[in-house]
């Protein structure tokens, strides 16, 4: 006896968000090929962005015409051109903006806060940021240690 395979309840614009790869602008995509709807979905951002890449490299599409008709700009186009060339289709998914994590914060300066929490006069954020500029002159915003701390009690917990 056969049994059906569980059903995905996630429609594909939840799951592209899910991915970073939702384009929020698929009214902006004027492609015949998009217009359809049958295979070419505007909503995704990889496939538009590789769609319009293609149009240039394969069709002869000026960058301009290609930009304006999937929605960029021709600074998008380029960057977009340059991801794929370097990664392929994986160099067209969006990269998450900002640090991955607080660079200014090493080894030696987390293991400073953690001693520095373990004494009786325990300081501060600012105090902290302070003492920390003094001892390894470095300036860190006092939110940054505020983070850092929560960060390591849920390391410990």
């Amino acid at each position: 006896m056969m049994t059906e395979a569980p059903k995905d309840t996630n429609s594909k614009e939840e799951i592209l968000e899910k991915q970073s790869s939702l384009n929020h602008h698929p009214e902006n995509v004027k492609d015949e090929l998009f217009m359809s709807g049958d295979f070419f979905d505007p909503r995704d951002l990889v496939q538009v962005k590789y769609e319009m890449i293609r149009r240039v490299c394969k069709d002869g599409w000026s960058v301009v015409r290609a930009a304006d008709t999937f929605g960029f700009s021709r600074v998008a186009f380029y960057r977009a051109k340059t991801a794929f060339e370097k990664a392929g289709l994986p160099g067209l998914l969006p990269l998450r903006p900002g640090p991955k994590e607080p660079h200014k914060l090493s080894p030696d300066i987390l293991l400073y806060i953690t001693k520095s929490l373990e004494g009786e006069a325990v300081p501060n954020s600012k105090e902290l940021s302070k003492m920390i500029e003094q001892k390894f002159e470095i300036s860190i915003h006092p939110r940054t240690i505020e983070r850092a701390t929560v960060r390591m009690k849920k390391k410990r917990n």
